[in-house]
């Protein structure tokens, strides 16, 4: 059985491996998915060990909270601060910038909530169904995530619970009520960051304590919970604590003098906000992918100086600008998110699952380019961020330069001060940069043997999984292109053609072994999308119908399922697999 992102049902026999054979299409651009599940004699319920959720992973969840209460709690103090003293615009602008991306934010999360929790009104959730194709044993049907299997933990033999009675049936919805007022409290509130955060921390630590069966599910849970807070945070952080870091840095300037206490703490707090913001979201972006090596911690707080240097530099450079050249300001923001937003356009990200998503995504994106560096392109971004990096230093050096010329060269030494701060930030910036790429990048030092970007520890071939394969838990996907749903490549011929290569070289292995290793055993869930190459997430992250499809096929299955997606590279298969729908 198949089932469609779209709510539609379409059966099939046991099709070939790597089959797919859908398109993009559905309300709003929606790419279909066709999800299956096959399993053969032989299904082992564990395969293998998998990652596990650790001490530190709850740690550093924590740590994000307390980024969060204090970013938010320093910012509204300090508005409160301007009120008290009478100063009304600084305490417009300063609650402006803490309420509107709350906002933003706190819909956004309640929309996905929403869309979780929801069965659709007048038609069906997506309708699934898991075989045994070896044996040709009974089938389990489920209509949604929702929908709950009662098994023994560590047990294959799953089956539908009895018919609810009247009283079970009435405390269903009085709890379904409660999860509702619950949360409609806690976004309005502001606090839906924060709820997906202790969400996430709870379905880790389900992971550790539940028996195999039930910790990869939990474990998946998790990855979802961590994917949809990091999105929102970095979203937030972008619409309101860069802002507020420049906002808050020019009046510093502006005043002169011994900064506040208050002032400067806000500053603070901003400026780490969005330096851990962008690291947190790295490792879970690679934490989710399984054709990606994960981030260490080492790596992350190489992550989080480097951001934050650079950005310190960044905004300092707009604020002294700012202070004096306030239109000149504006126009040159407005400018620089012009030409980063066109450059991220004509890159062709691959992101979402609709064009219009597409299109707010990269304008989102080029607000974050006016900041820092964020990869959203396939492939070796080293020239790129290169390219960048000496746009930002060129644009830094003007920026300071026109307002050093401002001041008084002879007897303001305060100034020549505030010009040294903004070239040695930067140069921080760089150097843990540097420290990243050279010491502590996943895939091993630049400098030196790179090791293989997947995360298989042996492979006679070429490392890694097939690119239409996504091992346990779940990782990410793309939108289809007509190329793609036509079965032709992007020289001409048909998709399939087999093209010999000339020589092949077996990578080397990594020094040491990879805990992360490449299940190939047990039930899989076949999805009708081309997988989405790194830094995108993959689709069943965007697609929450097909999220929630696939925990449901998760949750019915007797052993963890495997995610393999759309293979263009067999045209034979793909007619196979087409005929059989």
């Amino acid at each position: 059985m198949a089932a469609k992102s779209d709510g539609a049902a379409a059966a099939a026999g046991p099709g070939p491996e790597g089959a797919a054979g859908g398109a993009r299409g559905g309300a709003g651009g929606r790419g279909e998915a066709a999800a299956a599940v096959a399993g053969g004699p032989g299904v082992t319920g564990a395969g293998g060990s998998g990652p596990r959720y650790e001490l530190r992973d709850c740690c550093w969840v924590l740590c994000a909270l307390l980024v969060f209460f204090s970013d938010g709690a320093t910012d509204l103090w300090l508005a409160a601060s301007y009120y008290l003293q009478g100063q009304r615009t600084y305490f417009g602008l300063t609650l402006l910038f803490v309420l509107l991306p709350s906002l933003v934010v706190q819909l956004l999360s309640f929309r996905w909530f929403v869309y979780d929790y929801s069965e659709p009104a007048g038609a069906p959730g997506p309708a699934v169904s898991t075989k045994d194709s070896g044996t040709g044993g009974p089938s389990i049907s489920t209509k949604d995530s929702a929908a709950a299997f009662r098994t023994k933990e560590g047990s294959p033999q799953l089956g539908p619970g009895p018919a609810p009675s009247s009283a079970s049936a009435y405390r269903r919805r009085c709890c379904r009520l409660c999860v509702w007022l619950l949360q409609t409290l806690v976004h309005l509130l502001q606090l839906g960051q924060v709820w997906r955060y202790l969400r996430a921390m709870y379905l880790g630590l389900q992971s550790r304590w539940r028996g195999e069966r039930l910790r990869r599910h939990f474990y998946w849970r998790m990855l979802f919970e961590s994917a949809d807070v990091s999105m929102l945070r970095l979203l937030e952080t972008f619409l309101r604590s860069a802002p507020q870091l420049v906002l808050q840095l020019s009046l510093l300037v502006h005043r002169g003098g011994e900064p506040d206490l208050l002032p400067a703490l806000s500053t603070s707090a901003s400026l780490v906000s969005l330096a851990w913001t962008l690291a947190s979201y790295q490792k879970v972006l690679r934490d989710s992918r399984d054709d990606k090596r994960p981030l260490s911690y080492k790596g992350a707080v190489a992550q989080v100086l480097w951001h934050l240097f650079t950005i310190a530099a960044r905004s300092l450079a707009f604020a002294l600008f700012a202070s004096v050249y306030k239109l000149y300001f504006g126009i040159f923001i407005v400018a620089h998110w012009c030409v980063m937003t066109f450059w991220v356009i004509q890159g062709e990200t691959d992101f979402c699952m609709s064009k219009w998503e597409e299109i707010i995504y990269n304008m989102v994106v080029g607000i974050i380019y006016i900041f820092c560096w964020f990869n959203v392109k396939e492939g070796r971004s080293r020239r790129r961020m290169t390219l960048y990096y000496c746009i930002v230093l060129l644009e830094n050096a003007a920026l300071t330069g026109f307002w050093y010329s401002s001041r008084n060269f002879s007897t303001d030494f305060h100034s020549l001060i505030l010009v040294c701060v903004v070239a040695s930030s930067f140069a921080l910036g760089i150097f843990f940069m540097c420290v990243y790429y050279c010491l502590l990048h996943p895939n091993g030092p630049m400098l030196g043997p790179q090791m293989p970007g997947c995360i298989c520890p042996e492979a006679p071939g070429p490392c890694g999984p097939p690119a239409d394969a996504v091992t346990s838990p779940p990782r990410s996907l793309p939108r289809t292109t007509g190329t793609e749903r036509d079965g032709v490549s992007a020289g001409g011929e048909r998709a399939g053609t087999p093209t010999p290569p000339v020589f092949q070289v077996r990578p080397g292995l990594p020094p040491t072994p990879v805990p992360r290793t490449l299940r190939t055993e047990g039930p899989v869930i076949r999805i009708d999308l081309p997988r989405k190459k790194y830094p995108a997430w993959d689709a069943h992250f965007i697609d929450r119908r097909l999220r929630k499809t696939i925990l449901a096929l998760e949750y019915s299955s007797p052993a963890t399922p495997r995610l393999q997606y759309r293979s263009v590279g067999t045209s034979q298969e793909l007619l196979e697999y087409e005929t059989t729908v």
